[in-house]
């Protein structure tokens, strides 16, 4: 048996058993701290990878460099915001009774993988915002990105049943 302390509270919680109240409050923290900062990450590597070190795109490539520029540097602030928001569920989880791990994992996994098969689908190809690349072929590009999208969801899944049990 595991013990979840919760101020002024005792619950024990077995293994297989279904996650009573307060265990379930500290689950659903934990994957949406790992959620938040999983798509902070996202798109922190984005950013940094693919608009600032290789010069492959910027966030909207619809108009001027500068426009370009612009919303690059809003994309860049909404991702640190994530992770800080993300960060600081973590912390406050772990003044209370820590994280559930398997469940804070998870939802990083499920951010990751969210946000990179939201990039690879809507804002690529349904908004047509920016290419991962321009003048190349880019299908080898698309179904990469969009692969690794969906085993980072595949890992979320996995992680995420575990941690319910």
């Amino acid at each position: 048996m595991r013990e979840i302390k919760e101020p002024g509270t005792r619950w024990r919680v077995r293994r297989g058993t279904a996650v009573p109240g307060p265990a379930a409050h500290l689950w659903r923290r934990s994957v949406t701290g790992g959620v938040l900062t999983g798509v902070g990450i996202a798109a922190f590597v984005d950013e940094t990878v693919f608009h600032q070190l290789l010069h492959w795109h910027h966030f909207y490539d619809r108009s001027t460099t500068g426009a370009g520029l612009v919303s690059d540097g809003l994309f860049h602030a909404f991702g640190w915001f994530a992770i800080v928001a993300g960060l600081f569920l973590y912390a406050e989880l772990r003044r209370r009774a820590g994280p559930v791990r398997p469940a804070w994992w998870g939802g990083l996994c499920l951010g990751l993988g969210a946000f990179q098969l939201y990039d690879g689908t809507v804002q690529h190809k349904l908004m047509g915002l920016h290419q991962i690349r321009y003048h190349v072929d880019i299908a080898p590009y698309d179904w990469t990105w969009n692969g690794i999208a969906v085993l980072l969801l595949a890992a979320a899944v996995l992680l995420l049943v575990r941690s319910r049990r």
